[in-house]
Formats: C-alpha cells, sequence, structure tokens
C-alpha cells in the first residue's frame, strides 16, 4: 500500500486548506484511514480517522468542528478539510492506513502504512 499526500502550504490564521491523500496498491473497504500531525519537538499527534467504507469517523477534541476527514471511493483518496486554522496547527500532516478498524484509533504505532507528510503553516 502507498499513500501520497499533498496539499499542505502557507496560509493566514482563520484560513482553510484541505489535505489530499492518494492511495494506491490495496482493496480499501476493510481499512482505516486516519491523519497524524507532528510539529517540531513534539510527537506525532492524531488528528482524525475514519472507516473507508464511512461507518465510523473520529476527531481529536482539538479539531472538532473545523476539520472533516473524508475519502472518495472513485479516485480511491482520502482528504482533510481544514477550517479555521490557527497557528497551533502548524505541522506536517500526515496520511495513514491499517487493515480493519481499531478501537486504538488516536495511537500512531497501530498503523501499518504512512504517507510521506505535508506541510502546514499558519500564520498569524
Amino acid at each position: 500500500v502507498q499513500l501520497q499526500a499533498s496539499g499542505g502550504g502557507l496560509v493566514q490564521a482563520g484560513g482553510s486548506l484541505r489535505l489530499s491523500c492518494a492511495a494506491s496498491g490495496g482493496t480499501f473497504s476493510d481499512y482505516a484511514f486516519g491523519w497524524f500531525r507532528q510539529a517540531p519537538g513534539k510527537e506525532r499527534e492524531f488528528v482524525a480517522a475514519m472507516r473507508w467504507n464511512g461507518a465510523r469517523t473520529t476527531y481529536a477534541d482539538s479539531v472538532k468542528g473545523r476539520f472533516t476527514i473524508s475519502r472518495d471511493y472513485a479516485k480511491n483518496t482520502l482528504y482533510l478539510q481544514m477550517n479555521s486554522l490557527s497557528p497551533e496547527d502548524t505541522s506536517v500532516y500526515y496520511c495513514t492506513a491499517r487493515i480493519r478498524w481499531t478501537t486504538n484509533y488516536y495511537s500512531a504505532s497501530e498503523y501499518s502504512y504512512w504517507g510521506q507528510g505535508t506541510q502546514v503553516t499558519v500564520s498569524s
């Protein structure tokens, strides 16, 4: 399985960005996908996750109501729509995947496949 993340960039506080993650090399119907982020000097932290079939989505409290995770079946692409961005959201964002949903969806160690990361910088 290969994951290719894109869509990062520089945005002013209050602005929006949409990250994309193109997935290939697998049949994803029973997969769980997620987004994590990592700022310099900090641990990788959970942002959002979903089952590929759409039956479950979940978010970190820090992004709930501002970020939306979604996917496009036809394009095998995962998205993260980020609104009302603040400087605290500045990080490298990673898409990730694993076979089957896990109750430990918030733990990076649970995921088998990772994209290369895309930088999001929010200026004040």
